[in-house]
């Protein structure tokens, strides 16, 4: 379901939407899009940012781990 909502945006952005999608009827479809992949970036990032707590909230016992794995490698 699409909700019809009213914002301002600068000229010079229009104009550069506009060279682009080359029809002002697709204004609205080309920053829908815009803004989906960037909220899709913002949440990328979010949860990379939650990975690496994680990883550094237990990083002794994941050390301790990769180091016992090591030990399992035949020299070469």
């Amino acid at each position: 379901m699409k909700i019809k909502t009213s914002i301002s945006i600068s000229n010079h952005l229009i104009k550069d939407i506009d060279d682009i999608v080359h029809d002002s009827s697709n204004r609205s479809r080309f920053i829908e899009e815009a803004i989906i992949a960037y909220l899709d970036k913002k949440r990328k990032k979010a949860r990379d940012g939650n990975d690496l707590q994680l990883i550094n909230n237990d990083e002794k016992s994941l050390n301790k781990e990769a180091i016992e794995v090591l030990s399992y490698q035949v020299k070469l």
